[in-house]
Order: C-alpha cells, then structure tokens, then sequence
C-alpha cells in the first residue's frame, strides 16, 4: 500500500505498442509473424488474427469496463503514464498506472496471468473494485 487512502476503480485502459490505422495494424501483424515487432498485452489479448475467447470472457466477467487503445488513439493522460504496452487504472482522480511493459511481459500472453497481476497492482495501489454483489474477480 502507498499510504493513500484506498480509491475506487471505475475502468482499465489497455494500451497496444501498435498504432491504430491501418498501415499501423498490417504492419505490426506482419512485424509480429517476422519477430521485428511485439506486444505484450496483444499476447494476452488477441490470437492471430481477433481477440481471444479467454480474454473477451476474463472482460466480461470485471465490474468495470476494460477498454484496450493503441498508442495513438489513447487519451493523452494515459500516454503519460509511460511507454506502451501498458494497462492502467482509470479512478475519479485520474488514471494510474497499473502494469507496464515488463509486467506484462511477465504474464507470457496469459488471461489468467493478467488477471493476477491486475489484482494485485490494485492492491499495492490502494485500488478497489466497486462494491458489485459482494463479488470482486
């Protein structure tokens, strides 16, 4: 814990090392299958071509939304936090960040990985869920 009093989770943001346009896309997928282009939180989140079965239900089942950005499509706050890959917090404050890119890295393309190392990055931010049916993921 930081010593701030605890504060309430109203999102996650995601952020891709990729760019949003098209060129930006096609050239990250092409970059990616010839090993000159990674992304940590595509690992987790996407397969080769669309979003994971995995990660669409892990988003499901949060109580706030996760959103996920690319780099140049992100809000300016949330760039702030650092270099891309990354996941952060959005709070009434503003947003936090949560997991960079080796925290990410670290998860090694897993949902469940994430999910864990979201939880406790909340904790040791002094971040909760909302109170949603007694029931936190």
């Amino acid at each position: 814990m930081t010593g701030r009093p605890d504060v309430t989770l109203t999102g996650l943001v995601g952020v891709y090392d990729a760019d949003h346009t098209l060129r930006g896309e096609l050239s990250y997928w092409v970059g990616a299958r010839l090993g000159r282009a990674h992304c940590a939180l595509c690992d987790v989140t996407h397969g080769a071509l669309r979003p994971t079965r995995a990660w669409r239900e892990y988003r499901a089942s949060l109580p706030v939304p996760f959103t996920t950005r690319h780099r140049d499509d992100a809000p300016a706050a949330v760039r702030a936090l650092g270099p891309p890959p990354l996941v952060a917090a959005e709070t009434a404050t503003g947003p936090r960040l949560l997991l960079g890119p080796d925290e990410l890295a670290r998860c090694g393309g897993s949902v469940a990985a994430l999910g864990r190392a979201i939880a406790t990055a909340l904790a040791a931010h002094g971040l909760r869920w909302p109170e949603t049916a007694g029931v936190t993921p």
